[in-house]
């Protein structure tokens, strides 16, 4: 029997469920200047994360600019002009919901916070009190929050980014002095996503925060589709509290591999013990799938390698 909480006025029933990964849907930003990559990275992301184009929908604030990127496959898009209100953002999602999008794009966040109409032009142009005012406009902003961190699709947002300075003191007189790059949306925003990516103007990305354990620490490389698939592969996977053992989930996942890409994606995906712990069970499936499917790209059967006994998965350069 479910337990119940009573309050004066309704009661409310509350459930205990075990913590499962798989319930999980990734939210994440992308974060950079102008000429970063952020639209053409989250796209590849997108896509790995749900690998079909027609399940992919980016919310445009930037005056149609995603759809310069329509070659590469046939995603949607739901155009927003101003007044950016956080309402505008928060139906637009609602909208892909409704439709059935696995992926959403926010592409930008920025201009809830600081475009026409946005957050800070609103509180701009209010009379009164400032306090005050914010107190009427920070819920406003929260729903939109909120309304990204319980969808039930994969929310990539794009937030611009400009160089924040600070003043310090030198020889009596304050000078300023670079320190980094800050996003252009309310401070704090970046502790909402679980995964959020640094671009630079050379399109290369590092992890700036990471709850995944997928990419912290590593060094910075540019956005692939392989990327938006090891994060599919770790929403999915589950973890040791989740239904079943995770062994068994595990071994469900590399046997419910397709293609010898899947199934790589899958192995970089986990940690260094879980890559030679399951070394046979990868190396059993890839032999399945290349007698399925006798060719397969250079690019992947390099990375791959059988050891002359058979038996395990060996990256061809030392590293997955």
């Amino acid at each position: 029997m479910l337990p119940f909480l009573f309050t004066p006025n309704q009661v409310v029933i509350m459930e205990i469920r075990k913590a499962s990964r798989q319930r999980a849907k990734i939210k994440m930003a992308l974060q950079g200047p102008s000429g970063s990559g952020k639209t053409f990275s989250a796209l590849f992301l997108a896509f790995g994360l749900c690998g079909d184009w027609t399940k992919i929908a980016v919310i445009d604030t930037e005056n149609h600019s995603a759809e310069l990127y329509s070659n590469l496959g046939t995603f949607n898009t739901v155009s927003l002009s101003a007044p950016f209100t956080p309402e505008k953002y928060v139906q637009a999602i609602a909208l892909c919901e409704s439709a059935g999008i696995e992926v959403i794009i926010l592409d930008s966040c920025s201009h809830e916070w600081d475009g026409s109409g946005g957050i800070l032009d609103t509180h701009g142009n209010m009379a009164g009190n400032s306090f005050t005012n914010w107190s009427k406009l920070t819920p406003r902003h929260n729903d939109f929050v909120q309304a990204i961190l319980q969808s039930q699709c994969h929310i990539i947002g794009t937030i611009r980014s400009k160089q924040d300075y600070v003043l310090q003191e030198k020889n009596g007189k304050m000078i300023p002095e670079k320190v980094g790059m800050k996003g252009v949306t309310r401070d704090g925003m970046d502790y909402e996503f679980t995964l959020v990516f640094e671009l630079d103007i050379k399109h290369n990305a590092s992890a700036s925060k990471d709850r995944t354990g997928l990419f912290e620490g590593k060094p910075e490389s540019r956005i692939t589709i392989e990327t938006g698939k090891q994060i599919r592969n770790w929403c999915n996977m589950g973890d040791a509290n989740s239904t079943g053992t995770k062994a068994t989930q595990i071994l469900q996942s590399i046997q419910a591999c397709k293609t010898v890409d899947e199934l790589l994606s899958l192995y970089k995906a986990q940690t260094a013990n879980v890559q030679e712990e399951y070394t046979a069970s990868f190396t059993e499936q890839r032999q399945q799938l290349l007698a399925t499917w006798p060719v397969e790209s250079n690019h992947i059967s390099n990375h791959l390698k059988v050891s002359s006994n058979g038996q395990h998965i060996k990256p061809s350069n030392g590293t997955v």
